[in-house]
């Protein structure tokens, strides 16, 4: 084998692993709102939606990075949750596309009227809220726990 058909190989073979530990492992939050309400129907699931401002919501952060970053929420979401994140970021850098931006403000007048940063919105399959909460100094298993109790 010549060193290109090696590197191609090894190439292909680096983007799979990529890709795969990606549908292992990753979550799948929404960035099309109606796509989100399709996906929920078709599984029978609850909806997730959480406002969130990314790069200046303290509480935000931590929600990040101790429930929805974590394998519990990633395991249990993966088969009981269709997730949607409605992102308010403030520095440019980090700002979505004009067309996201449009939506998440749409979601943001029917869903959190009051600006609440973050804001947790769980949902039906058809959009009717079914519970609100934010951030609580909680284990994920008891962050889950909590969520199911709007659900139930």
């Amino acid at each position: 084998m010549s060193k290109q058909q090696f590197l191609k190989r090894a190439s292909l073979t680096f983007l799979l692993t990529l890709i795969l530990s990606g549908i292992s492992f990753g979550q799948n939050w929404q960035t099309d709102f109606q796509q989100t309400l399709q996906t929920a129907k078709a599984k029978d699931q609850p909806i997730i939606l959480v406002f969130s401002g990314s790069d200046w919501c303290a509480p935000c952060m931590k929600l990040e990075n101790e429930i929805w970053s974590s394998d519990e929420f990633k395991n249990y979401s993966a088969e009981h949750f269709v997730l949607y994140n409605a992102d308010f970021p403030r520095k440019k850098k980090n700002q979505p596309d004009s067309e996201q931006v449009k939506a998440n403000k749409a979601l943001a007048e029917k869903y959190n009227t009051k600006g609440f940063f973050p804001l947790v919105v769980v949902l039906d399959k058809t959009g009717k809220v079914l519970g609100e909460t934010g951030y609580k100094k909680l284990s994920p298993n008891e962050y889950i726990k909590h969520l199911e109790t709007f659900v139930n």
